[in-house]
């Protein structure tokens, strides 16, 4: 028995609570990683998960013994990447999962720094705002808004995200400028459904919160970029991440609504698997976007001069 391959195969299905998944995500076959677990199990002689048609969980045993083995497969392949280090850049695939609010507009220029300092790193990268454990769907690394669903994730904030009500010069023209936040219920709204406030809203004005309330849409969706062009056609109110809307506010096709308000920041967070937490590729990755985007951010520095944000 390879002990190493193992307890690796262990650690894996105990993290994706599937025997296929586990397979598909080590690149072998369902039986090659049954038999390594069956192999564990009948070395320490004791079963390591309940199993059902259904359903895969981990003994009483198996819980103890996954928390040492998770971290000691994670120092062990730190180590090697280190090691490789010493003589080549690391190397291999890190799977990747990205807004789209940011991918369409912002990844592209660090991913490509990032290719170019770490040739040897295959990056593959799935563009989804739905929010996932990293671990169940194989990710190395997910980038989102969302705070991790499990205390087996670490967060790691990359820069505050802030967002905007906004509207065409000629919507405001024809149905009027809203000077405070109920305002808005007289009024079409588009708006994001991957907030994580869902549909209650808080807004604050030097230094006050007001009560939250509820702000009814008339067109919903998980696309920033279709509820921007939407209010491009002067449709109606959309709030939107200034990341997207930025150069349209400078060029004025879009012009600030509410901007004496603010609302509840949210935080661009990269979340990985607390057994990444020293992984080589998974920290380069993260240490390339922090630096790419030190000091203020370039959408919301001409917005931060104008006043519409703060």
């Amino acid at each position: 028995m390879d002990r190493f391959l193992s307890i690796e195969a262990f650690v894996r299905v105990a993290e994706t609570r599937s025997f296929a998944e586990a397979a598909r995500q080590l690149g072998v076959t369902n039986s090659v990683v049954t038999n390594r677990v069956q192999q564990l199990e009948r070395f320490i002689e004791a079963p390591l998960f309940h199993r059902s048609t259904r359903h895969v969980r981990l003994s009483e045993v198996g819980e103890t013994y996954y928390k040492q083995c998770a971290e000691a497969v994670c120092m062990l392949t730190d180590l090697t990447d280190q090691m490789r280090g010493l003589r080549a850049t690391p190397a291999g695939k890190l799977r990747i999962r990205m807004l789209p609010g940011y991918a369409l507009s912002h990844f592209a220029e660090p991913l490509a720094r990032f290719g170019a300092q770490y040739p040897d790193i295959q990056l593959d990268v799935v563009v989804d705002d739905s929010v996932v454990d990293p671990i169940a769907e194989g990710f190395d690394v997910a980038f989102q808004i969302f705070p991790p669903i499990n205390d087996s994730l670490i967060e790691r904030r990359l820069f505050m995200l802030r967002r905007m009500f906004c509207a065409t010069p000629a919507y405001i023209e024809e149905y009027g400028l809203p000077q405070q936040p109920a305002d808005l219920l007289q009024h079409s709204l588009a708006l994001y459904s991957g907030y994580p406030t869902r549909k209650r809203w808080e807004f604050s004005r030097n230094g006050e919160t007001l009560p939250a309330m509820d702000l009814p849409e008339q067109v919903r969706s998980n696309s920033v970029h279709l509820l921007r062009d939407y209010a491009l056609t002067s449709a109606g109110i959309a709030c939107l991440p200034t990341l997207v809307i930025s150069d349209d506010l400078v060029a004025g096709r879009l012009v600030p609504v509410l901007a004496d308000y603010d609302l509840t920041p949210l935080h661009f967070s990269a979340v990985y698997p607390a057994t990444q937490r020293q992984a080589v590729k998974v920290c380069a990755l993260i240490d390339c976007l922090a630096s790419h985007h030190a000091g203020e951010l370039t959408w919301d520095k001409p917005l931060l001069e104008r006043g519409w944000v703060r």
